[in-house]
């Protein structure tokens, strides 16, 4: 899917670089019967970031903008090795269900003759991708410290690293005729992911699959090249032959075209594309509470061992019932918790008399009806029983002391035209990030007051 990030074409690793990669990459579409609208273009000129779809003419919702047939999207299946990859699926598993199609593009990558270089062309150029796993250790942490992209980074680079010595390595030395030693690297390795996070999609399973596994990740050429606002107007839709972006609201002559990843917050959008959307436009932002950080603030509350012991019994029922976990997190949106079930859950149990909770607990938490006035939606926050405000207010005073900074500094950045120019781009995008996070925060700490 594509990113806002900064997108700048990437060279071929077999040839050089294509001096009009549009002309081509349009050519190579009328080629393999990828279709589209006279009414849309592909084009740097008028999008949020590098390249873009236009519409050239007014658009109803419902229109059909392309259509790109089964047979011209790149995948394990498509791809000219898919045989091999499917013979060697077994060894290939992984964490990440990703390595099929990462060994596919690292293949057609350095193919002199793979049918899909003028799509290659359009692609952002690797080296310079913006995703916080590029940049330097210490300006991660410091610029995002406390909105959970660190950790999210930290464990991604494990993962990527340990997949690709364990996997992928001994599986391109194993096929050196297909591979050359110039594709061998972590470090290609490592930009390719980051591009399949960014630019790849994942068809739905029906309905009745739901228990299968996820479908495999596929690149979508003309697809990717769309670039993503909450508030989109157009959308993908999946049929036996061919994959369609469709309208979904009118688009007037001479406006982006935006497709949606999904309902991402901010910190999401930074850490998997490369980019965020200022405050206010992004109505999908979240801010987490660490579970174990409303443990920790409940542990503040108590005054002896046996109370201690106690919230701890608590605690350990609340895991049985699987409300909660050490590396959970409770999801607040900007108009609902979308963690309500496990957070009135932890806020009842953890506040409830000793007597109260010996009798749940005999009863493995059933027998208990959930009353309107325990919702946790924002109307009714400030209606909730007064120690459970308590401990809400306490874990998001918690929360807010994890950042480097504070509401205020940011606010000062932020209603500076002058001083938000400053910034560097990454600068900029974490600051969107911390902001956005705090700001649904405050409004809990009002919320509770």
């Amino acid at each position: 899917m594509a990113t806002q990030a900064k997108r700048r074409r990437v060279a071929g690793l077999a040839g050089s670089e294509d001096p009009a990669p549009v002309a081509s990459f349009l050519s190579w579409c009328r080629r393999v019967g990828l279709e589209l609208s006279p009414k849309v273009a592909v084009s740097r000129q008028g999008t949020v970031a590098g390249y873009g779809m236009v519409a050239r003419e007014s658009v109803q919702p419902g229109e059909l903008l392309f259509a790109v047939p089964r047979a011209a999207l790149l995948s394990q299946h498509t791809c000219s090795i898919s045989g091999l990859l499917e013979r060697e699926r077994g060894a290939l598993q992984s964490q990440s269900g990703w390595v099929p199609l990462l060994l596919a593009l690292l293949h057609e990558l350095q193919a002199p003759a793979s049918p899909w270089s003028p799509y290659f062309a359009l692609w952002p150029e690797l080296g310079r991708l913006e995703h916080p796993m590029f940049w330097p250790e210490e300006e991660r942490r410091r610029l995002l410290q406390g909105t959970g992209v660190p950790e999210a980074v930290e464990k991604d680079l494990a993962n990527i690293r340990s997949e690709y010595y364990s996997i992928v390595l001994p599986f391109m030395e194993a096929h050196p005729d297909l591979f050359s030693p110039r594709v061998r690297s972590l470090e290609l390795y490592r930009q390719l992911v980051a591009l399949v996070m960014a630019y790849s999609f994942q068809e739905p399973l029906e309905e009745e699959d739901d228990e299968k596994e996820p479908n495999s990740p596929l690149m979508v050429p003309a697809a990717d090249v769309l670039n993503h606002l909450a508030n989109h107007n157009a959308n993908l839709e999946y049929s036996p032959n061919c994959l369609r972006m469709v309208a979904t609201q009118p688009i007037p002559k001479g406006h982006e075209i935006f497709n949606t990843y999904g309902q991402m917050a901010n910190w999401q959008l930074i850490h998997m594309y490369g980019f965020t959307e200022p405050y206010p436009d992004n109505t999908d932002d979240t801010a987490d509470i660490q579970m174990v950080t409303v443990r920790e603030a409940a542990l503040q509350g108590t005054k002896v061992e046996a109370e201690r012991l106690l919230l701890y019994e608590r605690w350990d029922f609340l895991c049985k019932l699987e409300m909660v976990g050490e590396e959970g997190a409770f999801v607040i949106g900007r108009e609902e918790v979308l963690t309500e079930e496990e957070l009135a859950m932890t806020l009842k149990v953890l506040c409830m008399p000793a007597e109260e909770f010996r009798e749940f607990k005999d009863q493995d938490g059933w027998g208990d009806d959930k009353r309107e006035e325990d919702s946790l939606t924002i109307t009714n926050i400030p209606k909730l029983k007064a120690s459970w405000r308590q401990l809400l207010r306490d874990s998001v005073l918690l929360t807010l002391q994890t950042y480097a900074t504070d509401l205020k500094t940011e606010q000062d950045l932020l209603s500076s035209k002058e001083v938000y120019a400053t910034l560097s781009w990454r600068e900029q995008q974490a600051l969107q990030v911390r902001y956005g996070q705090k700001m649904i925060l405050h409004q809990l700490l009002e919320l509770t007051n």
